[in-house]
């Protein structure tokens, strides 16, 4: 009965998600792409490698270009569109929000900011919550909040790890043509990942954090040992530290559990988030418990807007799609799928939990990525030969069909 409930459920979004586009699609102009390319760099900062490629529409896994060709998206706007796109329960609380109140700053209370502080102390089992804008600066808080509570400055990360790009973050993030250009930065000690010993070896009584991703995902999909980071709990509490989970791109079902730190049963000091909470706007947050959740003080951060009434809505109503379409669960049976049809492609390893899947490919990833957006399939290199898989958390095994198909042509 479950199962015929779901299947019903599914079939009344995807009608409303075609009446949705239907009526949206008559409003969206034909743009002239080259024209909009030039204009994009005379008008913009040349800090992005993007594809050839204008989208101007999307639906659950679907976008649409400005010729109106379809695309199965399989990078969701990297790891951020996990009830897919314009769902219309997000929509619907955005458009209802909107009329009522967008933006006040946080000088003021409003009530969806602490409705969705709540429900995310209930989803992570931390005891505050601080709002921002963006994973880098969930980051930056999380380092601030570390030098408040601790006293001090030195942070251990791990090889290969991606925390953002704000001069905070980057000192915590490893790739080094990262931090190059903008040093002197307070840079992290770093040690390989999963590697137990070095960790302890490095974390010392003048560390004040370790920062780590359950999942590396800029990295190319590599999953933490359940056994490593209860180290790493363990290693913390010895020294006096805090244990930070990164979880920006792991959060809201995107591993198969709601939070990637449950795979592990260890609670971080401090957990960051973005990209999936708000559905598709930018939001952020910061969640800490036990000293670190008491440290920060009236005047110590701030941002203008963060947590506003429109956004906090969009991420109430795209907190509600996954609990109740339980996005959870399909993740990680969706995820175990798309894995095994990845095997078929005699792949040089296949690694991920959830829908969140590195497959390393004897080919140029790059070139294979340009071609597969010819073939109507949206992907995304972390490296030379590595593609990171990271779909709307709706997707079936038709469209994992179709897109790995697709690369097996083109392989």
């Amino acid at each position: 009965m479950q199962r015929d409930g779901n299947a019903s459920q599914e079939c009344v979004l995807k009608m409303k998600q075609a009446a949705s586009f239907e009526a949206n699609s008559e409003v969206v102009s034909m743009i002239d792409k080259n024209d909009l390319k030039k204009r994009e760099s005379e008008a913009i900062f040349q800090t992005y490698g993007r594809q050839d490629v204008v989208l101007v529409r999307g639906s659950g896994v679907k976008v649409w270009d400005s010729d109106g060709k379809e695309y199965l998206d399989f990078v969701a706007g990297i790891a951020v569109n996990n009830v897919g796109h314009c769902h219309p329960a997000v929509v619907e609380a955005i458009r209802k929000q909107a009329g009522i109140l967008i933006h006040t700053s946080n000088l003021y209370y409003t009530e969806k900011q602490v409705q969705l502080a709540e429900e995310l102390k209930k989803l992570t089992g931390m005891k505050r919550a601080y709002f921002c804008n963006s994973g880098a600066e969930s980051v930056e808080a999380a380092l601030k909040l570390t030098r408040r509570t601790t006293g001090k400055s030195g942070i251990v990360a791990a090889e290969r790890c991606f925390h953002g790009r704000t001069l905070g973050a980057l000192g915590n993030t490893y790739k080094i043509v990262y931090r190059e250009p903008f040093r002197p930065l307070n840079e992290a000690e770093f040690v390989p990942y999963n590697d137990t010993e070095a960790l302890k070896a490095a974390v010392t009584r003048e560390t004040g954090a370790v920062i780590l991703e359950p999942v590396q995902g800029e990295a190319g999909v590599f999953v933490a040992d359940a056994e490593y980071l209860r180290a790493a709990r363990q290693i913390c509490d010895d020294a006096g530290a805090l244990l930070i989970f990164d979880e920006v791109q792991t959060g809201f079902g995107r591993t198969g559990k709601w939070f990637g730190k449950e795979h592990s049963g260890v609670q971080p000091d401090i957990i960051t988030l973005a990209k999936a909470l708000a559905g598709g706007l930018p939001m952020g947050a910061m969640l800490a418990t036990g000293s670190a959740a008491e440290a920060f003080q009236k005047g110590d951060h701030g941002s203008t807007f963060a947590g506003g009434a429109m956004i906090s809505a969009a991420a109430l109503a795209s907190i509600d799609v996954i609990k109740n379409e339980r996005l959870v669960e399909r993740s990680d049976e969706m995820g175990r799928y798309l894995r095994e049809k990845l095997q078929s492609l005699a792949p040089r390893e296949v690694r991920g939990q959830g829908l969140i899947v590195g497959v390393d490919l004897d080919a140029d990833c790059k070139t294979l990525v340009e071609k597969a957006l010819q073939k109507g399939v949206l992907l995304n290199n972390t490296g030379e030969h590595t593609i990171r898989f990271i779909p709307p958390l709706v997707v079936g095994r038709e469209e994992i069909d179709k897109v790995v198909d697709v690369i097996g042509e083109l392989l």
